[in-house]
């Protein structure tokens, strides 16, 4: 993923907050982590079972490969059923409500089904570097990050091992496990297995890509569903989870937090995502426009993402953010 420290910036208004009247929510969800209520009362059991049993007809994503991952079987994403991650250590160079003064918990997980031509992380996600862990072995780096006093244990890239990542929650509640599990993905999510996650993540962190089906099947490994998916996911992820709430220290407990990275000549379709976002979630969304895109990969070979942004590209989102009534946008 795309990362970016951040502060915030609240357009004018007719509402005469502040920006920090939006940082000082107290407001805690009922049973804090709310997974520990899934388990109190069973229900966590019975998501770990039902996802696991997708592996087997592997449609955890919208590529559908239908591969069965459990006898070995890749599809797209080139994973099996067998965790495999690059690293997992304290993260300071997330959004400031995620790392906060003692770090965000980041385990990158290796192999990734969207597979963009200007992948930063492509040696991870594309390449697959990295080790095979036991969902056992998952549950401890979550403990080991907790105790390191990360603010909360962040997926980064879960989507291809969200069984493994359930089983290991679980595990690590026994274990001790007491933070908040942020799902920090590309965007490009199945609506059913996002369902199954009701209840388990507290924090969402989307980067929602592309609005154009044209745009992300010819930079994402022929997704051309892309926009269709990520729209229904971030509706689901709000439905979930709601606006950003943080405690009284600033640090995030809850809620969605939307990254999307600026790419030349409008390829990431800024506008008609912020219209979006303003139209379909709330102007209060947590909103990271980024402008730190460089080419990458394979990115040289694309004459239009074959530069870095420029100036007047990140001014006109900032414009457009202002143009559709957010007043929660990070830079």
């Amino acid at each position: 993923m795309f990362l970016m420290s951040s502060a915030l910036f609240l357009p004018s208004s007719s509402t005469g907050l502040r920006g920090e009247a939006f940082l000082d929510s107290k407001e805690n969800p009922k049973e804090y982590p709310s997974y520990l209520e899934l388990e109190k009362k069973g229900t966590l059991s019975e998501r770990k079972d039902k996802l696991y049993s997708i592996y087997e007809n592997c449609h955890l994503c919208p590529r559908d490969c239908r591969v069965n991952r459990m006898e070995g079987q890749v599809g797209r994403c080139q994973a099996t059923s067998t965790v495999k991650i690059s690293s997992a250590a304290p993260n300071f160079t997330e959004e400031s409500p995620l790392v906060g003064k003692s770090g965000s918990g980041a385990i990158f997980f290796s192999n990734c089904g969207l597979r963009s031509v200007y992948s930063q992380n492509y040696k991870i996600s594309i390449e697959g570097k990295g080790v095979e862990i036991s969902d056992q072995r998952l549950a401890k780096e979550m403990i080991k990050l907790q105790k390191k006093g990360c603010h909360n244990i962040n997926l980064v890239t879960p989507t291809h091992y969200v069984p493994n990542i359930v089983s290991a929650i679980q595990k690590a509640i026994s274990l001790g496990l007491r933070i908040p599990a942020v799902y920090n993905t590309h965007g490009y999510e199945r609506l059913e297995t996002l369902q199954l996650l009701d209840g388990i993540i507290d924090i969402y962190v989307p980067e929602c890509k592309y609005m154009d089906s044209e745009q992300a099947g010819k930079y994402s490994a022929e997704a051309y569903n892309y926009p269709h998916h990520a729209k229904l996911a971030l509706k689901e992820m709000y439905r979930q989870v709601g606006d950003l709430k943080l405690d009284s220290r600033g640090i995030a407990i809850r809620g969605l937090m939307v990254r999307h990275l600026i790419l030349p000549n409008r390829i990431a379709g800024t506008e008609k995502f912020l219209k979006f976002v303003a139209e379909n979630l709330s102007k209060t969304t947590y909103i990271n426009i980024m402008d730190q895109y460089k080419p990458a990969y394979k990115a040289l070979e694309y004459p239009k993402i074959a530069r870095g942004i420029k100036r007047s590209e990140y001014a006109e989102a900032i414009k457009w953010a202002k143009k559709y009534g957010l007043t929660r946008v990070a830079r």
